[in-house]
């Protein structure tokens, strides 16, 4: 993710066979087809690009080296709400909307559903499938037609502070009952120091901690059927035993992240750990430089010793939008920027993405190389292992931003104290389901 990556706050107003050859007219009389991307390249075409990644123009101007015809307007809308919010009006006004956009996996089915970007199926990207992991590939699936192009994503790890571990001695947890034996030891020798903070406003962290339990609480179904299930689900269930509990024990505190006093706290070695995708290794340089050389990185713990898996937080995809009148040369751009191996590279190494492609993942001057931050610990390894590990049959709601926007009044309330984990997740589910339903959709839960 981009290093000045932002919660998750989303907005509750945001609701919502292929021809082979140029030439080949869709209902716009654009050309589509596997053949009409190359050819596009030699159009001379203006592309607007809506993107909040920073230092991306670098990237850019090495497309726009490698193919001069195309040039491409970099807007930076906002991020998060802002974007989406942006993107949505534009994109219903049809004034003013970009060719492209990014949009983070989350977010993407709703777009879809609504029908504000385009199936890129009918231009070939299907060939592009085995250049990226099977889960970031999957999560621009929706219902198997193609909506985006990955661009990165967000392998879980656990960030945790050397500096305390070896104070007290500790091995850095393989499971989560060794992380919350971890964290009543340093509650009870520490105290004031806490082996986590977990976020009452945000989705991501408990998303992924649902997702590696195997847990699969929501599914989109064709025809606007979906399924919500967070109250009888074995996934849920054991995020919601283990981290319930380290909360009830004072283990783990309650902290919204992303403020200045969440950082202050980072920096202070408040909390010893944060599990968290791979972006965040940007995220600590930035913000907390001074504590270079304290951190470490090693696997999420796991919930079953013999079988590891890995989840994912965060990762974003690039959508060419519906009313594009340059479709084909759009989706030309998204190819290179994400899956050629020179845009690849450069996301990575200037603008800090971390990479969904597994040509560069498998790369060892990729995977060996140190982080100074991290004591010269090539932890790009610790990523990459991750990312194999994550399971590929995650789904989000078509609806899911509306349904973040009632995260923090629900099962935020319960991490706050209010309640059991239970109880919130039960609360959350009511109202992601009365919503689904109020807007057309046909909803099952438990």
């Amino acid at each position: 993710m981009p290093s000045d990556r932002r919660p998750r706050r989303t907005l509750a107003a945001l609701v919502v066979a292929a021809a082979t050859l140029a030439g080949c007219g869709s209902a716009d009389e654009q050309p589509t087809g596997a053949a009409a991307v190359p050819a596009a390249l030699e159009q001379p075409t203006t592309l607007t690009f809506w993107t909040w990644v920073p230092n991306i123009e670098k990237a850019i101007d090495r497309f726009e080296t490698a193919h001069p015809k195309i040039k491409i307007d970099v807007v930076n809308a906002g991020q998060g709400p802002d974007h989406y919010l942006r993107l949505q009006n534009t994109l219903d006004t049809k004034i003013g909307a970009p060719d492209l956009a990014q949009v983070e996996y989350f977010a993407l089915p709703q777009f879809a559903t609504s029908g504000k970007i385009a199936d890129l199926t009918p231009y070939g990207v299907t060939d592009l499938k085995d250049r990226f992991t099977a889960s970031a590939w999957s999560q621009v699936l929706v219902e198997d037609r193609v909506y985006g192009i990955p661009q990165d994503t967000g392998p879980m790890v656990m960030f945790y502070r050397k500096d305390v571990f070896d104070r007290l001695g500790l091995e850095p947890p393989t499971t989560w009952d060794e992380y919350r034996q971890a964290g009543q030891r340093i509650k009870r020798e520490e105290p004031g120091t806490y082996i986590a903070s977990l976020d009452p406003v945000d989705f991501g962290t408990v998303g992924g901690l649902i997702w590696q339990a195997g847990g699969r609480p929501f599914t989109n179904r064709p025809n606007k059927s979906v399924g919500v299930n967070l109250t009888a689900d074995a996934g849920v269930d054991a995020f919601a035993e283990v981290w319930g509990s380290m909360l009830a024990e004072g283990a783990v505190e309650p902290a919204t992240q992303w403020t200045d006093e969440w950082w202050k706290a980072m920096a202070e070695g408040r909390y010893a750990t944060w599990v968290a995708g791979a972006w965040a290794q940007a995220n600590l340089e930035k913000w907390i430089p001074e504590t270079s050389g304290q951190w470490a990185v090693a696997p999420m713990p796991r919930w079953d010793p013999a079988k590891p898996t890995a989840a994912e937080h965060g990762g974003s995809s690039v959508a060419v939008t519906a009313v594009s009148k340059h479709k084909a040369a759009a989706v030309a751009f998204a190819q290179w920027l994400n899956s050629d191996p020179e845009g690849a590279a450069s996301l990575n190494a200037d603008v800090r993405l971390f990479p969904a492609t597994k040509a560069l993942l498998e790369d060892p001057a990729f995977r060996e190389q140190p982080a100074p931050f991290f004591g010269g610990q090539p932890v790009n390894q610790v990523f990459a292992e991750a990312s194999r590990g994550v399971s590929a049959d995650w789904q989000f709601l078509p609806y899911q931003a509306y349904a973040n926007t009632v995260f923090d009044n629900t099962v935020g309330k319960a991490i706050s104290g209010e309640s059991d984990l239970g109880t919130g997740l039960g609360k959350w589910q009511e109202s992601i389901t009365r919503h689904g339903r109020e807007n057309g959709f046909t909803v099952s839960s438990p």
